[in-house]
């Protein structure tokens, strides 16, 4: 398997988004007709579609409003929102830094400490509007931070890193027992990142209920220069997606995967799901809503690191309203709004009247998929020329 890179080494060929395309169906669906709920634990969400837990785009006014609009939003139980009780003031600094120092003022920012009183709060504060509260925390603060947000009412934890494996060494800290700390929390456990198969099965045999996919993709992140590390999303998945299977063929329990990053649109996030995704999880995208903290910005978690900032601050801007982005109307040509339509249209193209039926559609490599006959929306910057 994979092709000689040199002498004595060998390396797989794999795949991102651009790589790859849907072929339609023999049958086709009124999208109107299909489904695309995705449960985790207990819970069932009408859209399968996560906020990711970043600064710029998770606080508490976003996360009630992604619940309302039947999707799920996870609140960063290590950001401003839990070190700060007013944070617009620095969200504001971070905003209005000019690129060549905002790294630093990131670094600045982020000394501050977490105050546990404010994750009772914020959680709280989610919980009272009526939605499922989701929060996440690096794996060194997850059993400190995860009894506060259980006594909070939280229903979803996320245990959220770089990497994350089931064997972790340190001479630091003590590593997280996942097998303890999901049979302690009793409530849906996420746990990611990571891109293997190996790694993948070997955390879903510690009793999680879905795990994130993916190294190194979103628009603010650098790991893949700084670290040289990542897999591209679609072989990502798709690996992920065979060690599910196994892992429920083996056991009777179906763990759901959720793609990570690197989405730009809805074409993208439509092959995540044909990849084998059971739901996805996006930031940039909703940096751009009228909701998000960030005020057209966005940041990678990893970026205020002291020893070395793995993200960047980038400027996406405010293309409209989170329930645009979700499910329109669309005001502009280029996905990014009505995400949800469009998995739903090409769910119906595609013949698949459900998430696991759309896992099973035929995926064809393309490697000109984005630039076949688009020659004049290249030229003139418009439509996929953008």
């Amino acid at each position: 398997m994979g092709i000689w890179i040199g002498r004595g080494r060998k390396a797989r060929y794999t795949y991102g988004f651009d790589d790859v395309a849907l072929v339609p169906g023999q049958v086709t669906i009124d999208p109107n007709d299909v489904d695309v709920t995705w449960k985790v634990g207990g819970h069932t969400f009408e859209i399968p579609i996560i906020a990711s837990a970043m600064d710029g785009v998770v606080d508490t006014r976003f996360a009630i409003e992604m619940g309302k609009l039947g999707g799920l939003a996870v609140l960063n139980l290590e950001g401003l929102q839990t070190k700060f009780e007013y944070p617009e003031e620095h969200l504001n600094r971070i905003v209005e830094a000019p690129k060549e120092t905002v790294t630093n003022i990131l670094q600045e920012i982020y000394k501050e400490p977490v105050k546990e009183k404010l994750i009772t709060k914020r959680i709280r504060e989610i919980k009272e509007a009526g939605v499922k509260a989701a929060v996440s925390a690096t794996p060194p603060n997850a059993d400190k931070y995860s009894k506060i947000a259980k006594d909070a009412g939280v229903d979803i934890f996320v245990v959220q890193s770089t990497v994350t494996t089931v064997r972790h060494i340190s001479s630091q800290y003590k590593s997280l027992d996942f097998k303890k700390f999901c049979k302690e929390m009793n409530i849906p456990i996420i746990v990611g990142n990571t891109v293997s198969y190996e790694a993948t099965l070997e955390l879903m045999e510690t009793g999680i209920d879905s795990i994130l996919i993916g190294v190194g993709p979103g628009a603010a992140c650098t790991t893949r220069e700084v670290l040289g590390i990542g897999v591209p999303q679609i072989t990502a998945t798709v690996d992920a997606a065979a060690a599910r299977d196994f892992y429920y063929k083996k056991t009777g329990k179906y763990i759901s995967v959720i793609t990570d990053g690197g989405m730009r649109g809805g074409g993208d996030l439509c092959k995540a799901i044909a990849s084998g995704a059971d739901a996805v999880m996006i930031g940039s995208a909703f940096a751009k809503s009228e909701e998000a903290p960030g005020k057209g910005y966005h940041w990678g978690m990893a970026t205020p690191s002291i020893l070395l900032p793995r993200g960047t601050r980038i400027h996406v801007g405010v293309m409209g309203t989170l329930k645009e982005i979700l499910l329109g109307p669309a005001r502009y040509d280029d996905g990014s709004q009505n995400l949800v339509g469009a998995l739903k249209n090409s769910m119906g193209n595609c013949g698949a009247t459900d998430i696991r039926e759309m896992q099973m559609c035929e995926m064809i490599v393309a490697p000109s998929i984005r630039t076949e006959g688009k020659a004049f929306q290249r030229a003139q910057s418009v439509g996929m020329g953008k």
